[in-house]
């Protein structure tokens, strides 16, 4: 991995870095409060000899005392001296074992000085206990160091400084603490994150999306909160991001055949929830907004969902034209929407792939060429049933959404394998619900000159476009008009 990886993780992945961190702090905080406080006293022990005459004498004297340093540090920690200031002070409830596990002794190089401390819960008993403890080793140190009873011991020791009563705990150290718990979330949240995005094989750019399907991708379309609410774009309204990723696609369908520009398109997906029923809608607004005249077909016969978004009648329609219960004219819809018709799924039937793959589908895909612009048909998923590989095989090609950070590498592998097993033209791939922000955004940005009177000047196409003709009629011819 390259820097630039590892700058895109943290960018993509950074709320599982924060949790990680705000875990670790909590964490560290949570100890430290629960933690019961412990207090140190602490004492000074000075080492001397016995007096010398001599310069050479207090030289070889002073060298002697830094030795026994070592060696008495060593016997302040022990059970034997433990057990001495249990006595002296009466403690009952503590082992010589456990005081020598809370005494520490230490020295500095080339001193005769040794610092003793105790650590306890209760700064009065620390206080205690360092103090009975070093003078019970000016005691033992001079029965030590004591051989011939009429002479001075060789060395000897000092209490140069008693312990006091400490006033602030040394443990738990919470900034210590909660340094440690950020810093250890920190490389946790980083090292889950990197490891999250290793073992993530969904599609998040389009170079990978291209590499697995074969064809280009013809469009991006961001995540927009609202369509949860209504599938329908205003298009009328502004110029949202959203609107203007449709337009684009709008404009990349001319290039994708340039001698024969597909216009019957099945828009489907590899799983359900990608938003191919939203992308099929909102594509045939744009068209419709560029005065193209657009049948839209809800092809989807297992799980209908055109009619619903857009408040029409579904028992009606598609299946009912296949089953010859009813001609194309009965059960076209107009919609609120200019230059649109809908052919709603009609009755769930038994037998979907049937009735898609019959001659009367063949026919009926005939007729809507001969009426419309462009038809867009919402077919169902294509790992779950053949439908929609049927009916692929029936008209121009097939545009396979994709859901950003959510559709599969091997789901997508399949999905376009299936289309070309049945023989169905893959047009292209749209990105779906790609982040608005962030590593992987996609901005719509457009700008527009504005006249004296501060309207807006677009130069935009428009088109006028009458009705449909009914079948045997020929064909209403549009007119351009616009600069």
């Amino acid at each position: 991995m390259e820097v630039q990886d590892y700058l895109r993780i943290l960018q993509t992945r950074w709320r599982i870095i924060a949790l990680a961190t705000v875990v670790g702090l909590l964490g560290a905080l949570t100890a430290s409060l629960v933690s019961t406080p412990i207090y140190q006293a602490s004492a000074r022990l000075f080492v001397s000899t016995s007096s010398a005459a001599s310069v050479n004498e207090v030289y070889q004297g002073n060298l002697f005392s830094q030795q026994r340093v070592a060696s008495y540090t060593k016997l302040l920690t022990g059970t034997t001296l433990a057990q001495r200031t249990l006595d002296r002070l009466g403690i009952t409830n503590l082992s010589a074992g456990d005081l020598a596990a809370k005494i520490k002794a230490t020295s500095a190089p080339d001193t005769v000085l040794i610092s003793v401390t105790a650590d306890d819960a209760s700064p009065e008993l620390a206080r205690d206990l360092v103090n009975a403890l070093s003078d019970e080793f000016v005691v033992m140190a001079a029965e030590l160091e004591t051989f011939d009873p009429s002479r001075p011991p060789t060395a000897r020791v000092v209490v140069e400084q008693h312990a006091s009563t400490p006033s602030t705990p040394v443990s738990p150290k919470t900034k210590r603490n909660l340094a440690l718990g950020f810093a250890v979330g920190l490389l946790v949240g980083i090292g889950l994150a990197v490891l999250r995005d290793r073992l993530d094989n969904t599609v998040k750019t389009r170079e990978a999306l291209d590499e697995l399907a074969g064809v280009g991708l013809v469009g991006t379309v961001p995540f927009d909160k609202e369509r949860e609410q209504k599938a329908a774009i205003a298009f009328q309204d502004g110029y949202s991001g959203s609107a203007e990723a449709f337009r684009e696609l709008r404009t990349n369908l001319q290039f994708l055949e340039v001698d024969n520009p597909p216009r019957v398109i099945t828009v489907t997906s590899s799983l359900p929830g990608e938003g191919k029923t939203t992308t099929a809608i909102n594509l045939s607004l744009a068209l419709a907004e560029a005065g193209y005249s657009v049948a839209l077909i809800e092809g989807d016969l297992r799980r209908p969902r055109i009619s619903k978004y857009l408040g029409l009648i579904g028992s009606v329609g598609m299946s009912t034209v296949l089953s010859g219960q009813a001609e194309l004219d009965d059960v076209l819809q107009s919609t609120p929407f200019t230059n649109i018709w809908v052919l709603a799924s009609g009755a769930i039937p038994p037998n979907p792939s049937e009735l898609l793959g019959s001659t009367h589908a063949t026919e009926l895909f005939t007729q809507l060429r001969s009426r419309f612009d462009f038809v867009i048909v919402d077919a169902s998923p294509l790992l779950p049933v053949t439908d929609a590989a049927v009916l692929a095989s029936k008209v121009d090609g097939a545009l396979v959404v994709v859901r950003h950070g959510h559709t599969k590498r091997d789901q997508i592998s399949r999905a376009i394998g299936n289309l070309r097993s049945a023989g169905a033209t893959v047009l292209g791939t749209i990105l779906t619900m790609t982040p608005a922000k962030g590593a992987g955004a996609y901005e719509y940005k457009y700008y527009y000159d504005s006249d004296a009177s501060g309207s807006t000047q677009s130069s935009t196409t428009t088109r006028s476009v009458q009705p449909p003709a009914k079948s045997g009629e020929a064909r209403p011819s549009a007119t351009t008009t616009g600069g």
